[in-house]
């Protein structure tokens, strides 16, 4: 069974509880990281969370593909896309690695 995600409201909520910040305050600080994060990845191409990981533009190669309906080679353009990699420590935490 899956539990329900977080909401932004509860998310809001549970920041503006652990900092004693007005939930006004809270919501206002999610919204500014979030505009600094894509501002930092689109000027350098990384933002880091200390402890929780970083933001990353990574460029693709063109390459060739498959078209799954007619089987047809079709070509991939280049792209840039946005990756979020998660940092160790928040990964073993989470997931704790398994005993040698």
């Amino acid at each position: 069974m899956a539990s329900q995600r977080m909401t932004q409201t509860q998310l809001v909520r549970s920041l503006a509880e652990s900092v004693e910040v007005p939930n006004k305050t809270a919501r206002t600080f999610l919204e500014n990281l979030s505009a600094l994060a894509i501002g930092e990845v689109k000027k350098n191409g990384v933002f880091v969370v200390p402890g929780l990981g970083r933001l990353v533009r990574v460029d693709r190669k063109a390459r060739m593909g498959r078209n799954p309906a007619t089987g047809e080679a079709i070509k991939i353009p280049a792209k840039k896309v946005v990756k979020f990699r998660v940092a160790k420590a928040a990964k073993d935490s989470i997931v704790p690695p398994k005993k040698k």
